[in-house]
């Protein structure tokens, strides 16, 4: 009798949980899996039309093998939500509805079986979030016309100072609307689990909006962490909580400095610019592509060829941290990729740079010095065509050297490494250093201590 009335009251229990009212907040039954700390993230922006014409996210979890077998841990997938067909451009950056995914990509419950897929492997995942406008066709527009800007006759208007005619701009004066906003970014975290944002324009949104967002969404969150990168470039960005924003300066600086434009010195006045003013533990994102610089031209062709791209890549994220690898980039795909519409990458193209990529995201995660805020010492190219670096944290020591210049340049190894027996990271190796060093055209030299 006992018994039975013990498994009877289960029953009623379960009954009653299950009667309860749906909480679109509430937290799905996932894994303890933990975000990287930000110095450790090694980021993939995921375009989900290079990956298929439809049901993408199952074409994405087909190839997260292959992501994570490049040193993957946190992945950035691109806007996933339903597209505005008002003024449309097909921009994934015209949100037509919040709280829904587009059909072209899948259903909530194949992002959800994504978002574990990530998990399960040790990866994160991050959405693309657009806080700025919507599309002109998203509810709002129609339902609370005053959540927008309006010009003098009261109409409301695209973003000032743009061309983007095919979305809305939202007006952060407006208290609900911001409400709105945080509720919405937080069905994505709470009911989905993704693990944080990358968000779009973020220079144009008010600070003070992103500060009480993103405390709103850490506290709803916990005791998970979440990632917030913000597309800007402004020191408010880190007051306001994001852990990264964009390296847009360097990514210029870069591409001069390949092209034969600027010196080498310049790629180190600009890293002590954009981290002059950054407190500890924030980081800026450096790239040599991603969606939008994809559609001017592929790094193969900006910087100068594949080596030329390869060599671009290590100067732009062995120098201060901070990397992200665009989903095609690493089999060199050559043309212009279109993010506005579908665009067929074959994977298995360029499989000898692949296992370049591979191998520097191996010795990016294996030596802390190098994607560390630890010290960066830059030492003289007389010709200003040679990036050396001594990267140095604790007992961990990389010395990065980059011949940027499509012709073979010398440089004087520092001090402290000439003589020395150093390793080769690429090929593990040993290197004689001598006290003068050439360098092919493109090349590079990773370099640890015996």
């Amino acid at each position: 009798m006992k018994k039975l009335l013990l498994l009877l009251s289960f029953l009623a229990l379960v009954v009653a949980i299950g009667c309860k009212p749906k909480d679109h907040h509430a937290m799905p039954v996932t894994d303890s899996f933990m975000v990287p700390e930000v110095a450790d993230v090694v980021m993939y922006q995921v375009n989900p039309r290079v990956f298929a014409p439809s049901n993408s996210f199952q074409a994405i979890i087909s190839r997260l093998d292959s992501i994570e077998d490049l040193g993957v841990n946190m992945l950035w997938i691109m806007p996933i939500y339903p597209i505005g067909e008002v003024k449309s451009k097909n921009s994934p950056y015209s949100v037509r509805d919040y709280k829904a995914v587009a059909p072209e990509y899948g259903t909530v419950d194949d992002l959800r079986m994504l978002v574990e897929s990530c998990h399960e492997r040790g990866m994160g995942i991050i959405l693309d979030w657009v806080a700025n406008h919507t599309s002109w066709d998203n509810v709002w527009v129609e339902q609370h016309p005053d959540w927008y800007t309006h010009d003098s006759t009261g109409n409301i208007i695209f973003p000032p100072g743009t061309d983007w005619t095919d979305v809305a701009d939202l007006n952060y004066d407006n208290k609900e609307m911001r409400a709105a906003m945080v509720d919405a970014m937080r069905y994505w975290v709470d009911s989905v689990g993704v693990d944080g944002f990358r968000c779009d324009v973020a220079d144009q949104v008010p600070a003070d909006f992103w500060l009480d967002c993103i405390k709103t969404l850490r506290n709803s969150a916990k005791p998970r962490r979440l990632i917030m990168l913000a597309e800007g470039a402004n020191p408010d960005n880190f007051t306001a909580g994001f852990d990264l924003n964009y390296a847009w300066e360097f990514m210029g600086a870069i591409a001069q400095v390949m092209k034969g434009d600027a010196k080498v010195g310049k790629l180190i006045s600009v890293d002590k610019n954009e981290y002059k003013d950054m407190g500890p533990g924030k980081f800026k994102l450096r790239f040599t592509t991603n969606h939008d610089e994809a559609t001017k031209a592929s790094p193969v062709t900006l910087y100068g060829g594949q080596r030329a791209s390869m060599a671009a890549f290590v100067a732009t994220t062995m120098l201060h941290g901070g990397m992200l690898i665009y989903g095609s980039q690493e089999v060199g795909y050559p043309e212009t990729i279109n993010f506005f519409h579908y665009v067929h990458v074959d994977w298995n193209a360029n499989p000898a740079m692949r296992e370049e990529y591979k191998k520097l995201v191996s010795i990016y995660n294996e030596h802390p010095a190098l994607r560390s805020s630890g010290k960066c010492l830059p030492f003289d190219d007389d010709e200003n065509n040679v990036l050396c670096v001594d990267r140095v944290l604790n007992n961990d020591n990389v010395l990065v050297i980059v011949n940027v210049r499509n012709t073979p340049h010398g440089i004087d190894v520092p001090g402290m490494w000439a003589g020395q027996t150093a390793v080769n990271l690429m090929t593990g190796m040993p290197v004689e250093l001598k006290r003068h060093i050439t360098l092919q055209p493109y090349e590079y030299l990773l370099l640890g201590k015996k």
